[in-house]
This record gives structure tokens, sequence and C-alpha cells, in this order.
């Protein structure tokens, strides 16, 4: 792989509160957002690693599918897609399944308006970029915006279908939050009512999913990787702690979610996702976007006090 200029474009609130950072070359990825200069995103193994090989960190975009596929090959709309399996393209996770769609640093956006509130970038995905359509070859243009107000980071992301073929919405985000001075067993927890989907040994979902109310919890040594639809507009996650609190809002287009806290490194994980998990592959809630039209979703990063 060529080398990435990981170049930042720099955004802040109009009360220089909360700052954050975009990378275009790599796949948009949203590698910092400080709150009076402390970090609130995971760093993991950093912006260079998830440009070349897919280590997740920061807010990456998971695209055009979210988390895994059930294997390399999956049908939608009478096309067949077989995914190479190449590494400087997708990632796999530890059972060998393709994760987290194409790698950041192989999708690079163009920058098209910026300002110290806000940003615009688009990418065309057609034919003219052999290496991303081979791997979903549905014509279609995306439009990727960000913009800081009032503590608030918001992201948007718009698809247009402008080719013959519907276009499949499997795409979703992936905010490392963390919590700075206040240890993860601490951290208070507050989850929306939504559907548990029940998972296999490879965290496909496999069976009818439980619904479940409004969840309130400290976290604890527990650790969590577990999926949901079923999730309402809006929806709101939070974690607290050190006095503060950062809510994400899934302001429209995201029904799904995955909630990730691992034991290690210190974070935790509200999802938005446009379809649950392997839906390219199961065609389960899956929508399909018909040529000529638009589809928009959006969610919110917000830090305030906690209550």
């Amino acid at each position: 792989m060529p080398e990435i200029e990981l170049r930042a474009v720099r955004l802040s609130d109009e009360a220089g509160q909360l700052e954050a950072e975009l990378v275009p070359a790599a796949g948009m990825l949203c590698r910092s957002l400080r709150h009076r200069g402390e970090e609130l995103l995971s760093q993991n193994a950093g912006a260079l690693a998830y440009a070349q090989s897919g280590k997740t960190m920061g807010i990456p975009l998971l695209y055009p599918w979210a988390n895994r596929l059930a294997g390399f090959r999956y049908s939608v709309g009478g096309r067949t897609v077989q995914i190479p399996r190449d590494d400087q393209r997708v990632r796999t996770d530890a059972g060998g399944l393709p994760i987290h769609g194409v790698i950041g640093g192989r999708m690079s956006w163009k920058l098209e308006d910026r300002n110290e509130r806000s940003l615009a970038a688009s990418l065309s995905w057609s034919e003219d970029s052999p290496e991303l359509f081979e791997l979903f070859p549905f014509r279609h243009d995306l439009r990727y915006s960000a913009r800081l107000l009032d503590g608030r980071l918001q992201i948007e992301l718009e698809v247009s279908a402008c080719g013959p073929d519907r276009v499949p919405l499997s795409f979703g985000f992936h905010p490392y939050l963390t919590l700075p001075g206040e240890a993860r067993e601490r951290w208070r927890v507050q989850l929306p009512a939504m559907r548990a989907l029940a998972l296999d040994a490879r965290q496909i979902p496999a069976g009818p999913a439980q619904t479940l109310g409004p969840q309130r919890f400290q976290l604890e040594r527990r650790q969590l990787d577990d999926g949901f639809d079923g999730v309402a507009e809006p929806a709101r996650f939070s974690v607290e702690g050190a006095g503060r609190r950062i809510e994400l809002t899934f302001l429209r287009g995201y029904p799904c979610a995955q909630v990730f806290a691992p034991a290690s490194p210190q974070c935790i994980c509200f999802e938005p996702m446009t379809a649950p998990t392997n839906a390219l592959s199961s065609g389960e809630g899956l929508r399909l976007l018909a040529p000529g039209q638009r589809f928009a979703a959006g969610f919110s990063v917000t830090v305030a006090q906690p209550g």
C-alpha cells in the first residue's frame, strides 16, 4: 500500500471546549475528540494502523458493511459478490471473517467544504475505483459531514443511488469512547429500550431477539459485545464518570446497534448501524436504496456534566 498522508482537519466549537480532528485520507476517520484538552476517544494502535490495516480507533466509518459477515460471499438483488481475501483492502477478525468493510486508507475522500465548525467531503463509488467496486458493485455517491456546536459533535452520511442498481444499506460507525480520570469499573452506563439479538459463537445473529427495557448499570468488570435491533429514533446511549457525561444519540437512520466494552483497552462503544450484523449475507433487516433515491443517517456525541 502506498504511503498515506494523515493530514487532519481540525474543528472546534464556539466556546473552544470541544475539538475534533478528522482525516479524509483515512476513510474520514475521526481520530480525536477532546473536551477541555482531554481525549475522549481511545487511540488503540493509532490512526496509521487503522488506515493501513483496519485496526480500528477513534470514530471510524465502517463501509460498506459494519461489523462482520458470515463469509466472503454475499448475494443482493440477484447479484452474487465474491469478496477477495485481500488483507490490503479487507481486515478479518480472529475467526477469519471479513469485518468492518473496506480498510480506511483505501477510501480517499474529497474535502469539499470546511470552516472552523464543520466540514463536508464526498466519495464516488463506481467502476472508476475498481478496488472498491469489486467488493461492493453498486454505483452510488457518498457525502460525509461533521460539525461541532454547543458541546456536540454531529456526523451524518448521505447515500445517493446514482446507478441502475438498488444499493444495500449496511454501514455503521464505531465510536471508541473513553472517560479519562475514572477506572472503567466505575463507569455508569445507560442504554435505551431495544431488542437483544441472539448471537452464535462467531458473533453472527442466529436466533430470536429479546425485547429489553431501558438499562442503567455500573460497568464493573463486565465485558460486552452485544448486538441489538429495534432501536428507536432518537435513541440515547451514555457513559459517565469523573464529572463528565458522554451521550451518543442515534438521530436517524440507525435502527441497529452494537455495544462493545472490552477488558482492554479502557473504552466503551455504542455503535450506530443501518442494519444488523451480517445483513449483506442474510438479508435480515437489510434496506435497499432504489435508483435515484437518497438516504441519510446521523448520530451525535454530546459532552456535558452528569445529571
